[in-house]
């Protein structure tokens, strides 16, 4: 073996998608100690994602300060990569949850750092703005990252305003022409790997507004803003954004991406394949080591296992899967171009114990199927 790409997703609550680089490349250097390794660990677009490009590209994350998911100042970042033309910023580093720490609360939390993190960028430059959505503490609608770059929001009285997802129903009219000019020729591609729409009964309040601090009264409260916000949003821009898949992702910051940023939405595996050059990396590959904690259903969707095999199986290159474990019929995978899945868990346990051995476990599968090799 002369050269092997790894490019995993992590193993969620066990190992992060660098740690599983590492333990494939010292299992095949061990048994290949001249092989070229490729290791790009991918993030879903939350926490994680801005590191995990980083370390596939290399690059600098620079630090400012910006508001947290109250308004109050902290220091952030984001990354710059392809030698600062793109660059790489993750909601969940100015608006993530576990930064309301003991005081969750979705009807008053903002994604207005997140604006100042993509208006710092575009201050730099940069031509291509990726946006990881992900473990968010909000439901604003991406409205606080628009009034950050100038999108003037105004209530009945004609008094502007940043909305929260408490007052989203205050809105009513949303002015784009004072956006920034510096995001004018500027990309923007959102990763979202969920397809729920920006509200109902599949939408971003009923179905995260629970884990985010939302009792039954204010998820119906925060479902009735956002209907609002879709409607003048469809008044005032021209777009009828209510129901696309992913819309309600982070919040509803999916919509609000589209709507104030001429953003797209993209499965995550998408865009970091994209963004490495991966059909380019994997032309002269002799191997292609990819996995995720659970190979389901939902992978087939797209996620990083199926999303590699894809675009793998377009230059006949074989993909292995390595995962946590599996609930899928195998069939379907490798019709998509996976050569062979294996499960890491040796022993009839419990996740609950066997999580604690993921390391060991994941280094002695890698080595077996390196013997065949």
């Amino acid at each position: 073996m002369k050269k092997a790409v790894l490019i995993p997703d992590s193993f969620k609550g066990t190992l992060s998608s660098t740690d599983i680089c590492g333990i494939m490349g010292d299992a095949i250097l061990n048994h290949f100690p001249g092989c070229e390794l490729v290791s790009i660990p991918v993030a879903d677009g939350g926490e994680g994602s801005v590191d995990a490009f980083l370390t596939a590209l290399g690059g600098e994350k620079v630090w400012l300060e910006v508001s947290n998911p109250y308004f109050e100042p902290m220091q952030a970042f984001y990354g710059l990569i392809d030698g600062g033309k793109t660059a790489v910023v993750e909601m969940a580093a100015c608006a993530g949850l576990p930064l309301v720490l003991d005081r969750p609360d979705p009807s008053k939390t903002t994604t207005y750092g997140v604006g100042e993190l993509i208006l710092d960028a575009a201050k730099r430059g940069v031509k291509k703005i990726v946006v990881g959505l992900g473990g968010s503490s909000t439901t604003d609608g991406g409205c606080g990252a628009a009034a950050a770059v100038g999108v003037k929001f105004t209530d009945a009285d004609g008094k502007e305003f940043v909305p929260v997802g408490g007052t989203l129903h205050k809105i009513a009219h949303i002015d784009l022409s004072g956006r920034s000019e510096l995001l004018k020729g500027v990309e923007v591609v959102t990763m979202c790997d969920i397809d729920n729409p920006m509200y109902g009964p599949t939408g971003a309040a009923y179905v995260f507004g629970p884990q985010k601090g939302a009792d039954p009264a204010m998820v119906k409260f925060l479902d009735d803003g956002l209907v609002h916000l879709g409607e003048v949003i469809k008044r005032d821009l021209g777009r009828d954004l209510t129901q696309i898949p992913g819309g309600g992702a982070a919040g509803a910051m999916g919509v609000g991406m589209v709507a104030f940023f001429d953003s797209i939405l993209q499965m995550g595996i998408e865009t970091v394949l994209d963004t490495v050059c991966f059909d380019e990396i994997i032309r002269d590959a002799d191997a292609i080591f990819t996995g995720e904690g659970k190979i389901d259903s939902q992978s087939l969707r797209g996620k990083v296992v199926i999303g590699v095999a894809r675009r793998a199986k377009k230059q006949g290159k074989d993909v292995i899967a390595v995962v946590g474990g599996s609930e899928l019929e195998m069939g379907p995978a490798y019709e998509e171009g996976v050569k062979a899945i294996f499960t890491i868990n040796r022993l009839p346990q419990d996740l609950s114990v066997s999580k604690a051995f993921s390391r060991e476990n994941l280094a002695f599968v890698m080595d077996n199927i390196l013997r065949m090799f």
